[in-house]
């Protein structure tokens, strides 16, 4: 499970490119800074293999198990 700190985040897309399986992708949801925020896109495919925990320079993502 993706969980995602909005008022942490700050829109740089980092996660998403960095997702080899594209499970997240840009929102239309703009956090309280004026970022649009990611969203689980593929919720499905994502393997838990944190490389968006891990690249986020803002640590606003947590990959917990279900």
């Amino acid at each position: 499970m993706v969980e995602i700190d909005e008022d942490l985040c700050k829109g740089c897309e980092i996660c998403s490119d960095f997702c080899p399986k594209g499970v997240l992708g840009l929102s239309d949801v703009i956090n309280k800074k004026g970022y649009y925020l990611p969203k689980t896109v593929k919720k499905n495919k994502c393997t838990g293999c944190r490389l968006c925990e891990l690249m986020c320079p803002e640590l606003a993502i947590l990959i917990s198990k279900k």
